[in-house]
């Protein structure tokens, strides 16, 4: 499969310029046909032929297994999520806190990656925040604000600059710190390789519907299989068990601890439809294309406006404009979908392997009037 044969696939890529990837990566057919087949099945056939909670465990293994191949873990390191957000509030709540504990974060989280550190502030957690020039954090201030810390919480790829974070330099500062390391992949897989082992986080947390092209619902959290046996989750039902109806209950080994009841399996049949789909076009050809359309796009927008490397590292493209909600508007009325971010007050544009140098070119056309 080429760029060219999965951006044919994306109904919603045939009228308009789509450029918002990094929110929502509306799905290929046969992504949705294989959660409609599913679905059909399992409320027509399995309830009179077989057994639905069978079925329905069958296609969850099938989907961590698959996931784990994606991104470089073993089955039982993958818990499946409803979203990112899932994932990281997983790892919040199933930590032990006590007043006075440290999490420490940068400022150019997404809300996912701020809100339950709030929340755990209201309880007396300290919650540190690194300070980041350019999308970049400095490892000698980010040393300084986990020495006393219990978890660092940060981006692989950050939502308002685009700019890669050394995940793997930071965990390692994490760990010898003795603090535990969450990382924030959600805009990593589908655009970039992405090797969980190699970056040697605690936990992953991630999801299928932005560069994957998968549903809504289809997300996932790795976690470390040590780790994973360390900690108890406050939220248990019979798929975090061993046997649910035991006189008392053990959780799950590894990730599946981490897992409740019962949610439905269709997004995750799609995101393993999503995930073959972007092996088989290659995540390296798919990473190339983007760099290269990315690259145009940042070549045309002036310096003083062009927040995200000039050099792009990722789809990811964020540029200063006077009103930036007012120019979306303007942009979609023109048939160019990009969004407004609330923090930097900027457009971003998110670039994927399914778009074309013309799109590019049509939205730096329609972005002129910005630089007057």
């Amino acid at each position: 499969m080429t760029p060219e044969d999965l951006r044919a696939a994306v109904p919603a890529l045939r009228e308009g310029i789509y450029m918002n990837f990094g929110a929502h990566g509306p799905s290929p057919e046969f992504v949705l046909d294989a959660a409609t087949e599913f679905t059909q099945s399992f409320e027509y056939e399995v309830p009179v032929r077989g057994d639905p909670y069978e079925t329905a465990f069958a296609e969850y293994d099938r989907t961590r297994e698959r996931v784990a191949s994606f991104v470089g873990a073993d089955p039982d390191e993958i818990a499946l999520t409803e979203s990112t957000t899932a994932g990281m509030n997983v790892v919040a709540n199933a930590i032990s806190w006590e007043p006075g504990d440290v999490v420490v974060r940068t400022d150019v989280e997404h809300p996912a990656g701020i809100l339950p550190w709030q929340r755990l502030e209201r309880d007396g957690v300290e919650v540190r925040v690194v300070e980041t020039e350019d999308g970049r954090v400095d490892v000698d201030a980010f040393s300084e604000a986990v020495e006393d810390a219990k978890l660092a919480s940060f981006s692989a790829l950050t939502w308002t600059h685009g700019t890669r974070l050394p995940v793997s330099e930071l965990v390692d500062v994490a760990h010898d710190a003795d603090a535990l390391a969450l990382v924030d992949a959600v805009q990593v897989p589908g655009q970039a390789p992405m090797d969980v082992a190699e970056w040697g986080a605690d936990f992953t947390a991630a999801a299928g519907h932005k560069w994957l092209l998968g549903l809504w619902g289809g997300g996932f959290l790795h976690v470390d299989r040590e780790v994973a046996e360390s900690l108890s989750p406050t939220t248990v039902g019979y798929r975090s068990v061993e046997v649910p109806t035991a006189a008392a209950f053990e959780y799950a080994a590894g990730a599946r601890r981490f897992e409740v009841g019962s949610a439905n399996p269709a997004p995750h049949v799609a995101l393993r439809a999503a995930i073959d789909a972007i092996d088989d076009v290659g995540v390296e050809r798919i990473e190339d294309r983007i760099e290269w359309l990315a690259g145009r796009l940042a070549a045309g927008v002036p310096d003083d406006r062009l927040l995200s490397p000039a050099s792009p590292e990722s789809g990811l493209v964020t540029m200063d404009v006077a009103e930036p909600e007012a120019t979306v508007e303007r942009l979609s009325a023109a048939g160019v979908v990009v969004r407004p971010l609330p923090f930097p007050d900027v457009v971003r544009a998110s670039v994927h392997a399914v778009n074309t140098e013309e799109e590019v070119d049509r939205l730096l056309e329609a972005l002129e009037p910005e630089w007057e």
